[in-house]
């Protein structure tokens, strides 16, 4: 797989299983450092909390480590099988209500077996995040077309 077929299915990748399309997630482009963005369109059914109109924080906790798996794919540069070994979410403020809400983030160092992620959920300005993530990935080997499973 080249890049510019990975980055052809980047918006399946956000958006193609089943939790993260009934959670609307939608992909929402690649910045410059290449950090990988995630938008939530603002919906009712995803609001935790009815009288002050704030997200969910279980929807916070899961587009911050989605957007964690895209950034390890960026960096991989390849679509291979990742998983989550360890999410430690910093909730610094309650998500602005009747607002989309952005995930973002970037794998800022890769070895043969983890990707180590930085990620941000916000609505305008990564500056002030509503919160903040640090995950690791596990990073399944690349088998060779020919090597039995």
């Amino acid at each position: 797989m080249t890049q510019s077929d990975l980055l052809s299915i980047l918006p399946q990748l956000a958006s193609g299983a089943a939790h993260t399309h009934a959670l609307g997630f939608v992909y929402d482009g690649l910045t410059d450092d290449k950090a990988v963005r995630i938008r939530v369109p603002r919906r009712p059914d995803l609001v935790g909390d009815a009288e002050t109109g704030v997200l969910a924080g279980g929807l916070v906790t899961a587009l911050l480590d989605h957007v964690g798996g895209l950034a390890v794919w960026i960096a991989m540069d390849a679509f291979r099988p990742i998983a989550t070994l360890d999410l430690r979410v910093d909730y610094m403020r309650a998500a602005a209500p009747g607002r989309d809400l952005i995930g973002q983030a970037r794998c800022y160092r890769l070895t043969s077996t983890i990707g180590f992620v930085r990620a941000w959920a916000f609505e305008d300005d990564p500056d002030d995040p509503v919160a903040a993530a640090q995950a690791a990935y596990m990073v399944s080997e690349e088998r060779n077309a020919g090597s039995p499973s």
